[in-house]
């Protein structure tokens, strides 16, 4: 009977752990699902709470105001594609602001050492275009540190440009920078090996010396773009530009002197312009200015994603991407 007995016993043993096993792995299995709900019920909460901000901050401002106001839009910094002060930016809170009706006047706020003369002829054309589409709102241009180059090819479109008179304004001009190597070169014992197809293709290579044609063909260029950085300032400013050649050598000079030669037509700032020019002293900023929210959510949800693909390769029993 004892043997039988110690059997039982056994047996009754082994369906103990086997039972406490099963009920253990059920219980993990029951918190881990409620760590999960509790993780997703957080990060849907959490999203939503970003997506709220982002419709907050997209709708304040702009539109906020029910009486009549001022349009600012900024252009700031170096004129590029990829910059704050790209043409697609600029023109997007321009077109923005002459198509919003309780918008009485548009204020392109300038601070920038210039750039690309290609974004910069792109804003002055749609410049000109949305003053001839909508005649009865003024676009006035406000110059605050600096307006150069490219800066001032873009508001030379704009009815009037008003200044502080310690602005430096113009640089009217083209330019081309670079670095020559070959007398370092020979001082080093550096052979260049360049291959092309096509005779030109290696033009202007640091490393090469500059040819007489090289140099000619670039300097050709530089006049054309020059010239037509001319022809659209001439249009731009008309009969307030006074003549004097120096303004197209690249100089540039203080506001005050700026408003001598024409390039500048009166003193002011965005907030003087807009109470006692535009007479709208209310002020809506309408550049398009980069959603840091977006991307956060963008990027909040990309790690969670991640998070959650990790999680589930972890777990032997769940669906994984391999």
């Amino acid at each position: 009977m004892e043997p039988k007995q110690e059997q039982s016993e056994t047996g009754q043993a082994w369906e103990r752990s086997v039972l406490e096993k099963l009920a253990t792995a059920s219980l993990n299995e029951a918190r881990k699902a409620r760590r999960w709900s509790i993780f997703f019920k957080l990060f849907f909460a959490v999203y939503l709470l970003i997506l709220l901000l982002m419709f907050m901050a997209g709708n304040v401002g702009e539109k906020a105001l029910a009486g009549k106001y001022t349009a600012l839009i900024e252009l700031d910094g170096e004129i590029a594609p990829d910059s704050p002060a790209s043409a697609d930016a600029v023109i997007s809170g321009l077109r923005a602001a002459f198509e919003e009706k309780a918008a009485v006047g548009v204020i392109l706020r300038a601070n920038s050492p210039g750039g690309s003369p290609v974004q910069a002829a792109a804003i002055y054309d749609e410049i000109l275009r949305l003053r001839e589409k909508y005649p009865d709102k003024p676009c006035y241009a406000v110059v605050t540190d600096v307006c150069a180059s490219g800066c001032y090819y873009a508001v030379a479109a704009t009815d009037r440009i008003y200044a502080n008179p310690a602005s430096l304004v113009g640089s009217i001009g083209v330019l081309m920078d670079g670095f020559g190597f070959v007398e370092g070169m020979k001082k080093l014992g550096i052979e260049r090996r360049l291959l092309t197809a096509g005779e030109n293709k290696g033009m202007l290579d640091p490393f090469s010396p500059l040819d007489t044609k090289s140099r000619r063909h670039a300097q050709k260029m530089l006049g054309e773009i020059h010239q037509q950085f001319i022809d659209a300032v001439k249009q731009g400013r008309g009969d307030a530009l006074k003549k004097d050649r120096e303004i197209f050598s690249g100089l540039f000079w203080t506001g005050a002197k700026a408003k001598e030669l024409g390039l500048v037509d009166e003193f002011g700032s965005a907030g003087s312009v807009a109470r006692e020019v535009i007479g709208a002293e209310e002020i809506v900023d309408f550049t398009v200015h980069e959603n840091l929210l977006r991307r956060l959510a963008e990027r909040f949800g990309a790690a969670m994603g991640r998070s959650v693909a990790t999680e589930l390769r972890l777990q032997g029993s769940r669906p994984a991407v391999r």
